[in-house]
């Protein structure tokens, strides 16, 4: 049986931490790779969440999220690009209603 009060975020928080600590990319850079990833496996907007608020913290913005999916796009073809650009804005409007209702709790 699984551990853990929440034993699938916690692997998947490990496994992240493990993959942070094997590699030398720069922040900004490994960011990018990971929306990269998200586009090419045609990821839901849970993944591309899980990632906005890193990218929002380094700096990343959404000009270079752009040119990501830009650079994929011949390789990962036109129906995942768009799927990510969508699931991209659709993430960034979870995000922004889980602040509001944060927000809202406070008030």
């Amino acid at each position: 049986m699984a551990k853990g009060e929440a034993p699938v975020l916690e692997a998947l928080a490990d496994i992240n931490a493990v993959s942070l600590e094997r590699t030398e990319l720069d922040p900004t850079s490994l960011i990018l790779v990971r929306l990269a990833a998200l586009a090419a496996v045609d990821a839901p907007p849970a993944s591309y969440l899980a990632h906005l608020g890193p990218a929002s913290e380094i700096g990343v913005t959404v000009d270079q999220a752009q040119d990501v999916l830009v650079a994929v796009a011949p390789i990962v073809g036109t129906s995942r690009t768009m799927s990510a650009a969508t699931k991209m804005v659709e993430a960034l409007g979870l995000a922004i209603d889980l602040a509001e209702q944060a927000q809202s709790r406070t008030d």
